[in-house]
């Protein structure tokens, strides 16, 4: 009845009594009309049916003013409401109606001018599974300060669970009773430590994301059955390469090395090597260490902090390819002409001896200085050869549509204390991209591999931007007065990749670039080769660090199912199938918290910095125009807020269709891009904010000669 009522509903857009029901369905007895009000009352409960103020019924997908969505609640006490494939619908702060940051909510859309309003109807799920804070005492009872201030919410902590805590303790809780709307008591799952206590601050985010140091008993217990070097035994049936010349690049301080390269000459062709840890050894399936690198999904790289998918007894020691070490690997050898055309590869179990373990310092200084460090002298034509094949691979991608967006992030820098003292733009030169190349290229060979064996596999896919997203950044380059000279109809990777190239030369660029990016939709894990656009991959897939990601410890437990079991019965097919969804959206999960709680971090530390320079002025570019103000980027990344109302010399509005702020008298106007001085007026690490001022213009010439200063 359930799926017969929503399909007779489907087409219809005027709500219905149930009797209407009734006759709708042709239900003729009293016993029938019961069960169809069981059924109706399910539905709304699954927000499937809507009930409206006169009792009636319809899909609440045919009610054009309903929309179910998670809120995003702003720290000035606005928020929107984030539906999938819609424009986001803004909620005044009057309107929200009790709701809470990601709140999931039924909301009605008010007014549906240029920007869709609405008002919070109904709060459908609230989740509060981890919720983190500080302990502080009031009249006898113990209560919690949540760290995340946009959840308006008041919670009690049951005494029972709360011994040993002190005040100023931050600590992980779980809701055990609601009293009100927005009151809760909790008990305290765990201590994470003082709020003052170094390296808390970033471990209390953590918590927020799921991301717990601990492994716990039963992997500390098993741990103990896996050895600290290489066995005999398991060096059978495996190809030996330890007379290779193979060798890492890592940055200085990584420690978890799962990847290494050979290269050798062919004649005029290039015979790649990428040798990958095989944890898939090590870490077994349906074990405690299994388990747990399963419900981690990812590595955490928070600042300075790693809390690693595995104990530091695998990533840092047998996993890890360290230099003059036995490692067990799953190697993909690859050949390449001079024009970077794959000729031929062989994926095969083999065992390596890392030559040495080398950093991108030091590879950059021979790549792209010419300066060959101690100990790089043996390796020096085999790095440059290896540039070389790096080049033309990348040229090979690039004439398929391969997007380089050349994104910067930001070093945090700490003292011993934990505290941020720098924060620097990562340099990614040669050598960086000499690695990323050559991951790309084996990560492709694996994948169309599976592919073309019709098996089912784990694929990192980018799917196609949607139009309407890319017509959105189309028209902001109009409003900033920029004429593109290619007709861009149809939104192939090639065709971003002209765009940017059009772009190249703009003052704007590294800010445009950013909003291309963000107008593409994310890439994910399918166990469906959707392709990767980012890459004009028609096969793409996560084989190189398994280490610190799931997926590709998955990847290399299929390849030895397939290739070296050589088990692709269908009762293993069937099972792989279906666990292999699931595997994917668990992983997708983690990776987004992981990517959520660097950022945090990130936010937080930059404030702390900036907590030392209030007073200090800094040449910025303005990085984004909201009706509130601006946000200007620093040459290290460091992001901050120039409210509207801050701007002396005249009352400044909001003029979106120029997208700008311009003065109401002097017409003065401030857009992306413009070169601008401000001084730090305000910083908080608590609130992850940072408050900037305008001090004077530059004009172009005097704001370079100022930021390279």
């Amino acid at each position: 009845m359930k799926e017969e009522l929503i399909q007779k509903l489907d087409n219809v857009y005027e709500a219905k009594d149930i009797m209407e029901l009734n006759d709708l369905l042709n239900l003729k007895s009293a016993e029938e009309l019961k069960d169809l009000q069981d059924v109706v009352d399910e539905l709304v409960q699954e927000y499937i049916l809507f009930n409206t103020k006169k009792n009636k019924y319809i899909l609440l997908k045919n009610c054009t003013n309903l929309r179910i969505g998670t809120l995003s609640l702003n720290k000035k006490g606005f928020g929107f409401i984030n539906i999938p494939k819609e424009e986001d619908i803004y909620i005044d702060a009057s309107n929200i109606n009790g709701a809470i940051d990601e709140d999931v909510v039924l909301c009605e859309i008010v007014d549906k001018g240029v920007k869709r309003e609405g008002k919070i109807l109904r709060i459908i799920k609230r989740d509060l599974e981890r919720i983190v804070g500080t302990i502080y005492f009031k009249n006898d009872k113990i209560y919690l300060d949540l760290d995340d201030d946009k959840k308006k919410i008041d919670i009690e902590i049951n005494k029972d669970s709360a011994i040993n805590v002190v005040e100023g303790h931050k600590v992980l809780v779980k809701i055990t009773k609601q009293l009100t709307r927005n009151r809760y008591v909790a008990d305290i799952l765990a201590i994470i430590g003082h709020k003052d206590d170094p390296g808390v601050d970033i471990l209390s985010i953590a918590y927020k994301y799921g991301i717990y140091p601990e492994f716990g008993e039963e992997v500390e217990e098993e741990l103990k059955s896996i050895p600290d070097h290489v066995e005999e035994k398991e060096l059978i049936n495996r190809v030996d390469l330890t007379n290779k010349q193979i060798f890492t690049i890592d940055g200085a301080d990584t420690k978890d090395i799962d990847d290494a390269i050979s290269l050798e000459m062919d004649d005029d062709n290039y015979v790649l090597g990428v040798h990958i840890a095989d944890v898939s050894n090590y870490v077994k399936e349906n074990t405690a260490l299994g388990d747990k690198a399963y419900e981690r999904g990812t590595s955490s790289y928070l600042a300075d902090t790693v809390i690693p998918m595995l104990p530091h007894q695998l990533s840092n020691g047998i996993c890890s390819l360290n230099e003059g070490e036995v490692r067990l690997t799953m190697s993909c050898t690859m050949t390449f002409d001079k024009n970077g055309k794959r000729l031929s590869y062989d994926i095969y179990e083999s065992y390596i001896k890392s030559n040495k373990k080398m950093t991108y310092e030091h590879v950059n200084n021979l790549l792209m200085r010419n300066i060959v460090d101690d100990g790089y002298e043996p390796f020096k034509d085999t790095l440059l050869k290896m540039n070389e094949l790096a080049h033309i691979l990348r040229k090979e991608k690039e004439g398929r549509g391969y997007i380089d967006f050349e994104l910067d992030e930001a070093k945090i820098i700490q003292d011993e204390n934990g505290k941020a003292i720098d924060i620097k733009r990562r340099v990614r030169e040669d050598g960086e991209k000499l690695i990323e190349d050559f991951m790309i290229a084996a990560n492709e060979c694996i994948a169309s591999h599976i592919y073309n064996m019709d098996l089912p596999f784990i694929y990192r896919v980018h799917e196609e931007p949607k139009p309407e997203k890319i017509e959105e950044f189309l028209n902001l380059i109009k409003l900033l007065g920029y004429r593109l000279k290619g007709n861009y109809k149809e939104f192939t990777p090639l065709a971003m990749q002209a765009i940017l190239n059009e772009l190249k030369d703009k003052k704007e660029f590294t800010i445009l670039s950013t909003l291309l990016l963000r107008s593409m939709r994310k890439a994910e894990y399918k166990s469906e080769n959707l392709g990767h656009f980012g890459l004009a991959s028609k096969a793409y897939t996560h084989f190189t660090s398994p280490i610190r990601r799931f997926p590709d410890l998955t990847v290399h437990r299929l390849l030895k199912k397939y290739l070296v079991e050589h088990d692709m019965s269908m009762t293993t097919i069937n099972t792989l199938s279906s666990s292999l969804i699931e595997i994917a959206s668990h992983s997708s999960e983690r990776e987004v918290a992981a990517v959520d709680a660097e950022r945090d971090v990130d936010d937080m530390k930059k404030a702390e910095y900036m907590e030392s320079h209030i007073g200090e002025e800094f040449c910025g570019i303005i990085s984004s125009i909201t009706s509130f103000g601006m946000f200007v980027e620093l040459p290290n990344l460091i992001e901050g807020l120039v409210h509207i109302s801050s701007i002396k010399g005249d009352y400044f509005n909001y003029v979106e269709d120029l997208l700008a702020l311009v003065g109401k008298n002097t017409k003065k106007m401030y857009r992306l891009g413009d070169k601008v001085k401000v001084v730090c007026v305000a910083a908080s690490k608590l609130s992850s904010t940072i408050d900037f001022e305008l001090v004077k213009e530059t004009d172009d010439k005097n704001g370079d000669k100022e930021q390279e200063s």
